[in-house]
């Protein structure tokens, strides 16, 4: 099975926007470096979109759901079926993320990749079902290397084709019972963690739930990794999701095109290091929207040498967090695009 693709490279950000952008701001009537953080990420979003004056107008949200295996295993404290339910939501217009998308007047697409149950046709889903979920990887590998390859490229080509729309921002979002459970064990290895320092609650589970979430995500690790070192892959394969790995699939072919990228939470965050472990020049088009309340997410944003734009307590997922931070982003741009220079309002400059 050929994964070649993945190795095509990265495009380089705009070195001569991200030096126009950054002397464009030290003419803007304020004090140097007042705007913080607003200030840097404009800058990286000139260098990115390779222009002085970013902007975020057209907005890709799309949500890769799939089930997991895992789930087996008592390790959500809400049932597989929750996942499909929750599609249906989406399509109906219900979910936090279809709320936010209007506000952004974003496109809002949901791929399902493989629940559990078939779907009936729904408005906004495009059915690409790779099986009944991942099988459980407490016992067994979590997908095959066809099922791999074709969750990864569903991803690529989600992105491609957000990329040939125009679209300035793009904001992967993930649904799936039990992915946090996938990617605390895959942050585990990558990062060489103890599974019990970073198992949080996920969807809401007590202090005897998370013990016991502990215990099933080192009996996988031991079950597939045990003295081995796993290539990111394999990583991939054997703990990880469909939905994850479409992510993983769409943050590379961002980074091949040049699409700028906003990260959500937890979940996504782990798609986009084993992205980054793949493609490290991919880190230059990720900007991170939030801090999530898993407890695995502020290692996995150190991990990327990351620093969150927000941090809300927020766990939802679906690209939530991604999409309450796109506001601030649009703020970012407005006031690097439309403050006047202190030569435009004839102000003095600071003294040299």
């Amino acid at each position: 099975m050929s994964f070649s693709w993945l190795d095509n490279p990265i495009r380089k950000i705009d070195q001569k926007a991200l030096q126009s952008a950054s002397s464009h701001l030290q003419q803007l009537t304020k004090p140097p470096g007042s705007l913080g953080e607003l200030e840097s990420v404009v800058i990286r979003l000139a260098s990115m979109q390779g222009k002085k004056n970013p902007q975020l107008e057209d907005i890709n949200i799309t949500i890769f759901a799939a089930d997991h295996g895992v789930a087996e295993e008592n390790v959500s404290a809400f049932p597989q079926s929750v996942t499909l339910e929750m599609i249906r939501n989406f399509s109906a217009g219900g979910a936090a993320i279809c709320v936010i998308a209007k506000e952004l007047n974003a496109n809002l697409d949901v791929i399902n990749l493989g629940t559990v149950g078939e779907l009936e046709p729904l408005q906004g889903v495009k059915d690409c079902r790779l099986g009944c979920g991942t099988k459980n990887f407490a016992v067994q590998e979590a997908m095959s290397q066809e099922q791999l390859n074709a969750a990864l490229t569903i991803g690529s080509d989600v992105a491609g084709k957000a990329k040939a729309s125009g679209v300035d921002l793009f904001i992967g979002g993930e649904m799936g019972i039990a992915n946090t459970t996938s990617a605390t064990a895959m942050t585990a290895v990558l990062l060489k963690l103890n599974p019990a320092e970073i198992t949080g609650a996920g969807t809401g589970l007590d202090e005897k739930g998370i013990k016991h979430k502990v215990k099933i995500i080192e009996q996988a690790l031991s079950l597939h990794v045990g003295k081995n070192k796993l290539q990111t892959l394999d990583i991939l394969r054997c703990l990880g999701g469909f939905e994850i790995a479409a992510l993983c699939g769409a943050y590379i072919r961002c980074g091949q095109e040049g699409t700028p990228i906003l990260v959500d939470g937890f979940i996504t965050s782990v798609a986009a290091l084993l992205a980054c472990e793949i493609q490290p020049s991919l880190r230059d088009w990720l900007i991170f929207s939030h801090e999530s309340a898993e407890p695995g997410h502020k290692l996995v944003l150190q991990a990327l040498q990351a620093e969150s734009l927000l941090s809300l307590g927020m766990r939802l997922g679906e690209g939530s967090g991604a999409g309450v931070t796109v506001p601030l982003l649009r703020m970012a741009c407005a006031l690097h695009n439309n403050m006047a220079t202190f030569s435009d309002a004839d102000v003095a400059e600071k003294v040299r």
